[in-house]
């Protein structure tokens, strides 16, 4: 079973609201129409548009998709989060001129396509479990890739009347998308507590919170690092080896650099949604020697001199 973009499907952004999104439906519906396209392959790009809008023009179906969006990508085979399970069923029949929809769109939404009463089929009349909810600590380090990081939380347990009368203890390996973003909410579907009288389980969200770090700071998909410098560095320049989330880079600081000033590397923040990393910037620090001996502190009486400087000129 592939995954399917249906944003990329239907040639809007993520971020496309429902007006943009049911005039892109309609373009392509009237380009791919199999009773007047002459397209090469209109049929099935006629399906895919109608699945996809199916998808996203409901508020419930497009947030759960949103969901899931993050673990795949368009055309490659998709397995879903860890403790994903897909509503199953393969292809059914769809609402008029749309035809069977995919694999993909049943497994997350089961029978709730054109067609299928509101999306009540198949649905216990239970009632379904509470959510979880919990914060997730991860380092800057572990947002740049998809690594999983093991999870233990507490489930509250419910009788039959509805009554909390224990928690169980639950662990998870949790899939951590790249280019989680610091206070993000994640939905594992159904790891959440128990459901009552044959309902669904409720589902688990985690936040993510990035750990302090001993080096850096965060400013959106940036990040600041302060780099000591003599004055004698910032005044004649110098070449100085920076970490990184990932290593080092050699940055060059000019000559007659400035105390506070900030240089900026490129591709050496965190990674945002469309696969790219932001700015590392470089806030240089002057920092004085604690100690001066007679012969130094000469050196500096010196430079005051011979420098006619006056910082506060225009104070």
């Amino acid at each position: 079973m592939d995954f399917k973009d249906y944003y990329k499907i239907l040639g809007v952004e993520p971020t496309a609201d429902d007006k943009t999104i049911k005039a892109a439906y309609r373009k392509l519906a009237r380009k791919y129409h199999p009773d007047v396209s002459k397209e090469k392959d209109a049929e099935a790009k006629f399906k895919d548009a109608s699945e996809a809008y199916e998808a996203l023009k409901s508020a419930d179906k497009r947030a759960e998709y949103d969901d899931l969006r993050k673990y795949g990508q368009h055309g490659q085979p998709f397995q879903g989060p860890p403790g994903w399970q897909g509503r199953g069923g393969g292809g059914f029949g769809g609402g008029q001129d749309t035809g069977d929809f995919s694999d993909f769109f049943s497994s997350i939404f089961g029978n709730r396509g054109p067609g299928f009463g509101g999306g009540q089929s198949g649905r216990s009349a239970g009632r379904r479990g509470q959510d979880v909810e919990m914060e997730l600590p991860i380092f800057l380090e572990e947002s740049l890739s998809n690594e999983s990081k093991k999870v233990s939380f507490q489930v509250p347990q419910y009788n039959a009347a509805g009554q909390h009368v224990s928690n169980t203890s639950k662990s998870l390996n949790v899939k951590i998308p790249a280019g989680v973003t610091d206070g993000e909410r994640i939905r594992l579907k159904g790891q959440g507590a128990p459901g009552i009288g044959g309902g669904a389980n409720g589902d688990l969200f985690l936040i993510i919170r990035f750990a302090p770090h001993p080096k850096f700071d965060v400013e959106g998909e940036n990040l600041i690092i302060t780099l000591p410098l003599a004055p004698w560095e910032l005044a004649l320049g110098t070449e100085v080896a920076v970490p990184t989330l990932t290593g080092k880079i050699n940055l060059k600081v000019p000559a007659g650099s400035q105390n506070g000033q900030r240089m900026r590397a490129k591709g050496h923040g965190l990674l945002n949604k469309a696969g790219e990393r932001g700015y590392l910037f470089v806030q240089l620090k002057a920092v004085m020697p604690k100690t001066s001996s007679d012969e130094v502190k000469a050196l500096w009486e010196e430079l005051a001199k011979k420098a006619a400087f006056d910082p506060r000129e225009n104070f």
